[in-house]
């Protein structure tokens, strides 16, 4: 008997060691480590496919994780400050022509790349001003923060504010 209640002892401070731990009521939400939300601006020069159809493609330095998600906005005007006015991806322009063309803008991206288009119904060939000169907002967020955060992803200033992206730290690249 002497030999067991060594044991119990043992047993009964175990179990109230275990049991007055209070770390169990927090939880935590799942949080994405692996990305910073980014942004730069590029000014592509795009490649012709065919006279209706050109497009540009743009390798990420290094591979996006697989929950990264890449939002393009165009620079459509300024405002009377000067400041840019940025429409999200895709964007379809009506010309302002005698058969009301249209010009659509468009994207794609995977962990590796991404790529815009810029399709019409219009002979692009001979009208360079819907692809030359353009000037576009790569951003890159983890998915999971704003999964259900209710943002409107079309509000270029809502994305920037809600993953505090500083827009004095935007640079262009080539």
């Amino acid at each position: 008997m002497k030999k067991i209640i060594p044991f119990l002892m043992l047993a009964f401070v175990s179990v109230f060691t275990v049991s007055c731990d209070n770390d169990d009521d927090v939880v935590q939400a799942p949080i994405d480590y692996d990305t910073y939300s980014t942004a730069y601006d590029i000014a592509p020069n795009f490649t012709r496919v065919n006279s209706s159809l050109y497009e540009y493609v743009n390798t990420f330095k290094s591979p996006l994780v697989e929950s990264d998600v890449v939002l393009i906005y165009m620079q459509t005007d300024t405002t009377n400050n000067g400041s840019p006015i940025w429409k999200l991806l895709p964007y379809t322009f009506f010309t302002n022509n005698a058969n009301n063309d249209e010009v659509d803008y468009g994207f794609d991206f995977s962990k590796f790349d991404f790529g815009i288009t810029v399709n019409a119904t219009l002979n692009l060939d001979s009208n360079a001003t819907y692809y030359t000169n353009k000037r576009f907002r790569v951003v890159v967020v983890p998915a999971q923060t704003g999964k259900n955060a209710g943002l409107n992803y079309d509000d270029y200033n809502s994305v920037i504010k809600f993953y505090n992206i500083d827009e004095s730290k935007i640079k262009l690249k080539n």
